[in-house]
This record gives C-alpha cells, structure tokens and sequence, in this order.
C-alpha cells in the first residue's frame, strides 16, 4: 500500500493503526527518495495528527504464559540430560514442539499473566510435563535434518532430489541419469 493511501485511509478512519504506521515506516526505511506527492502525504498526516483528527492506535501488548511455563520446563529437562550424557539439545525446538501441542494461555496484564500462572499450574502442569518429556524424546530420537539441503538452484526437481537423497543416507545410493 502506498503513503498516500495509507494516509487517505487514516483520515477517512480517524485513526492509524499500528500495522498502517509500519507500513509507512517501512516505505520511508526502503525507499532512497520520497515523491513529493508522499511529502505532502505524510505532512497531511501529521497535520490530522497534530490536531487529533487522526489518533494513533496503540500496540496491544501481551504475553503468552504457556511459552514462559513451557521453557521453563524444556530448560529442566534439557539440562538434566545435558548433565548426564554427552548429548547437546536444542530447547527451541523442545519448546515449539510442545507448545504446538498444547493450548496458549494469553494475558495483557500482569494480574491476568498471576492468573494464567496459577490456573496452568493446577490444571495444566501434567500435561505440560508431558507434552516437554515427548518433545525432549522426539529431540533425542530423530535424525538431524540437513536444512541446508536446498541449495539456491531455481530448479524445484533438483531441489526435491537433493532433499530425497539426504532423507535416504542409509539406503543403497543408486546412480540415476
């Protein structure tokens, strides 16, 4: 979306929304010169802003608890088993696997992120142990991924072979022309 429709946008709205000002700031960041058709644009929107005809909307900050209780756990458990073996893990994808499985827990204040706490912890704290113990099983029992298998050829077919070839190290290697 262009300056200029983005401020059309603000005026007829009488606000500017967090998504339309990063818009407008990504726009200014990228571009080496600004049109004057923008300048005026942009002076109009701080105009309107500037007298209150158009109100900035304000980022709606928030948190989800279930991340912070996840981590937490997949931290414990990672470190245990760190501490015993010689295996390196890694807490992200701990963490994402279990949290894929589990539902979030949301909050915009700190009382509601004390509420979530205390409602996750009676409620939830098995099934979060259980969801961070079979994310730490999968971690430890699957293959490394070779993410650097797609290399930057535009070619999807050779691309898909060479992902194919890396899934079937332990198969008998056959050359086909």
């Amino acid at each position: 979306m262009s300056i200029e429709k983005i401020v059309e946008q603000a005026l007829q709205d009488g606000y500017l929304t967090p998504s339309m000002e990063a818009e407008v700031g990504r726009i200014c960041n990228t571009a080496s010169e600004l049109s004057i058709e923008e300048y005026m644009s942009l002076d109009r929107l701080m105009g309107a802003l500037l007298t209150g005809e158009v109100v900035v909307l304000p980022r709606k900050q928030f948190i989800n608890v279930m991340e912070e209780l996840v981590l937490s756990e997949a931290i414990a458990g990672v470190a245990e088993i760190e501490a015993s073996s010689d295996q390196t893990l890694d807490v992200g994808d701990i963490a994402a696997y279990a949290l894929n499985r589990l539902p979030p827990l949301y909050a915009t204040t700190e009382e509601g992120a004390q509420f979530q706490r205390s409602k996750a912890k009676d409620e939830l704290q098995e099934m979060i142990s259980k969801q961070v113990s079979e994310a730490i099983e999968q971690n430890i029992t699957r293959k490394p991924v070779n993410n650097k298998v797609f290399g930057s050829s535009p070619d999807v077919g050779s691309q898909l072979s060479s992902l194919l070839k890396s899934y079937a190290n332990e198969f008998e290697a056959k050359d086909v022309h």
